[in-house]
């Protein structure tokens, strides 16, 4: 939080420093006072946090993102807590009055921050114990995290502050998304709307089997009435921090399982190496009989049912594509209850052409294809015949 300035006469009195080569600094010519302030501490004249790099320190205690709540919301290290030392509207005012007057503002920050600080140790942090150490990030590592960090140090905690702050978070995700993906083989689950491709994942996953939810990550079924009932998408660095984090925790020398989307989920992009790697994935292509396909998408988006009015007003996206004959007769269907019809005329005219153009625009010429043709896709099913037949050809494609 506070730059610290040291007068020539204390900077004689300290003693030299020794640098990695053996050599002696001259501290008067060779570092600035804010380096000496930091050697100073590792030579315990004063107590303070240490820098790291890696935002997943495995040693800190738990991550605190001393952000304001809507940059938390936005994006943020996977399990941190949001401590923030300024709130919303605080930042706003100290940043308005930054360009008028830099050093009013400076004086609002530390009054501000010094207050918030006081109630979250009494609030937040007066539990815990002597051994506790918390790794704290702000947005660039600065003054808001430096802040809490010294006086936590002071306490006698063990801090760590991530150099950078989020900005190095962020350029780790980046990078873990460039490299990531090339390591894992895919095994990807297609097949049109309503066969139910989100529902054997998840059957996949309670097997123990390593799954990229996709749709799960976005809040979003990929389509134009896929959003979540009650639910809002994340942003795209939520995403890409979500998918990193899943990537990050697989074990290479076993496949992962997903399913096909186009490279956008909803109005979030899947990360362009990811998605290449999905393009030249092995795909396993799911047949299921149209009066099942129907069922899975009654049983899929039941507040549509329940919201005919805005489902309506979804269906006013696909206009420009069918034309107002044909969303008349989905309105007709909509306000007779005649559900089933509803959902197959969808399905036939929009929804399976929509999907054949999508493999086609997706796909490598020679990407490699598995048909399987599901009779039904009753629960009894699935656990006793389709699941194991899904991992045994999971097994034969990895060896």
């Amino acid at each position: 939080m506070f730059r610290t300035i040291l007068p020539s006469s204390r900077v004689k009195r300290c003693p030299p420093l020794v640098a990695p080569d053996g050599k002696t600094f001259d501290l008067l010519q060779k570092i600035s006072a804010q380096t000496l302030f930091w050697n100073m501490c590792r030579q315990k004249h004063y107590r303070l946090p240490q820098q790291t790099p890696d935002p997943f320190l495995p040693i800190a205690s738990e991550v605190l993102d001393v952000r304001t709540p809507a940059e938390f919301a936005e994006d943020h290290v996977p399990g941190a807590r949001n401590l923030p030392v300024l709130s919303n509207q605080e930042r706003v005012k100290v940043g308005t009055l930054y360009n008028e007057d830099r050093f009013a503002a400076r004086k609002l920050g530390a009054a501000l921050i010094s207050a918030n600080i006081g109630s979250m140790i009494q609030d937040d942090l007066i539990d815990k114990p002597k051994d506790y150490s918390p790794l704290v990030y702000c947005w660039r590592g600065g003054q808001r995290s430096g802040s809490l960090g010294i006086i936590l140090s002071q306490i006698g905690f063990k801090v760590y502050l991530l150099e950078g702050g989020y900005r190095t978070y962020r350029q780790t995700v980046a990078r873990d998304l460039q490299e990531l993906p090339a390591k894992f083989k895919f095994l990807m689950l297609s097949g049109m709307t309503g066969v139910g491709k989100t529902y054997l994942l998840h059957r996949l996953q309670e097997q123990g089997e390593q799954v990229l939810d996709l749709e799960g990550a976005a809040r979003h079924k990929g389509s134009i009435l896929g959003l979540w009932a009650g639910e809002t998408q994340p942003s795209q660095k939520a995403f890409e921090s979500s998918l990193r984090n899943s990537l990050a925790q697989f074990n290479p020398s076993r496949p992962v399982w997903l399913e096909s989307e186009s490279s956008k989920v909803g109005r979030l992009h899947i990360p362009a190496h990811l998605f290449e790697q999905m393009k030249a994935a092995h795909r396993i292509e799911l047949h299921v009989p149209m009066s099942w396909r129907i069922q899975q998408i009654l049983r899929d988006y039941p507040h549509l049912t329940q919201d005919t009015a805005h489902l309506k007003e979804l269906l006013q996206n696909l206009r420009k594509f069918h034309g107002g004959k044909k969303l008349d007769s989905w309105f007709c269907f909509i306000d007779n209850g005649r559900w089933e019809e509803f959902v197959e005329s969808i399905l036939r005219e929009h929804y399976d052409p929509a999907y054949s153009k999508s493999v086609m625009r997706n796909s490598h010429g020679g990407l490699d294809v598995t048909t399987l043709q599901v009779d039904s896709m009753d629960g009894n099913y699935v656990q006793r015949t389709l699941l194991a037949e899904l991992l045994s050809l999971g097994n034969r494609l990895q060896s």
